[in-house]
């Protein structure tokens, strides 16, 4: 599963943290000048006979189709002795489901020429198919029994938890991931969003086929989902395909209670965390602090604030710390914007001789952004994210994906129509107040993971605030 190959990925940009779709990294500011006509297709809103909503949208250049059934349910509804319960449930779904074993819905999807997957983020899971159209009736009924009758059989279990158990043991080698998933039990504490999505050692460990298939009847069901289908479809006709594969779908059970998350608090000063790998050659910064949610009213400012901090090739961190001083391979920045406030975070693996002035030149950017914007980067900002979010729509998965973050985030239909014209809106004043609201220097947490006797000297001599060394297995504990 796609899902399960990024678990461990860096944390800079979650895959299902801050949005179900993220941005594609583009490297070359587009050339000012009106930005594209982002033409959206109408959602054909229905429902089948269980009441489960259908998002329909018609997209008939390329004979295919993506069908995503989205829960609003995912790491946030783990209950709290159980991290990473929902993303294992997740991961299991297509393990066995229905009359089918995992290599047999394997070799059906293969046969058809589709795609099959799971995922599990903090604030919602998904199964998504994509298949050819004239491939659909049939696939469809493979992806309703992964929905609607997973097995979670105990072999597969193991396996999976093998897997899982595996990763986190050669994660605490790898100094990139020590950071990653260290800098968030720092910044946020016993809040879920300072346990990894993943889980924990401990809670992997000790998963069953009936912790995964409680969370599953409480909540996956109909009424907390919604299907999206885009494609080379007719509304009448794939309901008629999708009415006998989902709206069979009952749910069992009472529903799992689903507490909203409250905010992390935020650090009050400013701390230094050093967690020592002996010999590392390199070593891994990461600062920042609780960011803000995904409803903030301030999300189009925050955008092109990070597009000219260090979401862009061009930005000023990568510019400082790459382009002029030749410290690292890329500096960047990131709101990762949740249900809840994720974390704001700006990062880089520097030369381990640099490390101190690295971090100096971080937060010279980082005091710098507070300062007023020059037009002309404000101008190339915008044009970089307006002139670049009609790509985001290229695909039917683009669209689906999109489609779900209206649905997980409670967006309005329009969203997407006005984006552009609410970036192009924003201000040097709308930047600036951003700025000094949500980058606080002096009270972000400073991770740095490296080899201790090189760096821990000359760190100190910054005089940051006060710093705490670790060992890779405290911070990962």
């Amino acid at each position: 599963m796609r899902f399960e190959r990024l678990l461990f990925a860096p944390l800079l940009f979650l895959a299902a943290g801050a949005s179900l779709a993220q941005a594609p990294d583009r490297t070359r500011v587009p050339a000012p000048g009106p930005a594209p006509e982002l033409r959206l297709p109408e959602i054909q809103k229905r429902a089948l006979s269980n009441g489960l909503q259908v998002w329909i949208v018609e997209q008939h250049e390329v004979p295919v189709v993506q069908v995503s059934l989205v829960v609003r349910a995912g790491g946030n509804a783990d209950p709290a002795s159980k991290p990473g319960l929902a993303s294992m449930t997740a991961a299991m779904l297509d393990e066995g489901a229905g009359q089918r074993s995992a290599l047999e819905i394997a070799d059906a999807i293969d046969f058809l020429g589709a795609s099959l997957s799971t995922s599990g983020g903090f604030d919602a899971s998904a199964v998504r198919l994509w298949v050819p159209v004239s491939r659909l009736a049939d696939a469809l009924p493979v992806m309703s029994d992964v929905v609607i009758q997973p097995t979670f059989p105990p072999d597969e279990l193991e396996r999976l938890r093998k897997e899982r158990l595996t990763a986190m043991l050669q994660a605490r080698d790898d100094p990139a991931q020590v950071a990653s998933l260290s800098f968030p039990k720092l910044v946020f504490g016993p809040h879920r969003y300072g346990t990894p999505l993943q889980g924990t050692p401990a809670s992997v460990g000790a998963f069953t086929p009936d912790d995964l298939r409680g969370f599953y009847e409480g909540h996956y069901r109909p009424e907390r989902s919604t299907l999206v289908v885009v494609g080379a479809v007719k509304p009448d006709e794939v309901l008629r395909l999708l009415e006998p594969a989902f709206g069979r779908w009952t749910a069992k059970g009472p529903p799992a209670a689903s507490p909203a998350l409250p905010e992390a608090p935020r650090a009050k000063a400013r701390q230094v965390f050093i967690v020592d790998k002996p010999g590392a050659p390199q070593s891994q910064i990461v600062i920042g602090g609780v960011g803000v949610p995904r409803s903030t009213p301030d999300y189009f400012p925050l955008q092109v604030l990070n597009t000219l901090l260090g979401g862009s090739f061009t930005s000023r961190l990568n510019q400082n710390l790459r382009e002029e001083h030749g410290y690292t391979y890329g500096a960047r920045s990131a709101f990762d914007m949740r249900l809840a406030a994720g974390p704001f975070l700006a990062r880089a693996g520097v030369q381990t001789e640099v490390t101190a002035a690295a971090l100096t030149e971080f937060f010279k950017e980082l005091n710098g952004v507070l300062e007023p914007i020059p037009p002309d980067e404000l101008s190339r900002a915008t044009n970089y994210v307006a002139l670049g979010f009609p790509s985001e729509f290229e695909t039917t998965g683009d669209i689906a994906a999109r489609l779900e973050e209206l649905i997980v985030y409670g967006l309005p239909e329009e969203y997407y129509s006005s984006y552009v014209e609410r970036i192009q809106a924003v201000t040097a004043e709308d930047v600036r107040r951003v700025a000094q609201r949500y980058i606080t220097p002096n009270r972000f947490t400073v991770v740095v993971v490296g080899d201790r006797k090189a760096i821990e000297a000359p760190v100190r001599a910054l005089k940051l605030g006060p710093v705490t060394v670790m060992s890779a297995e405290e911070a990962l504990k």
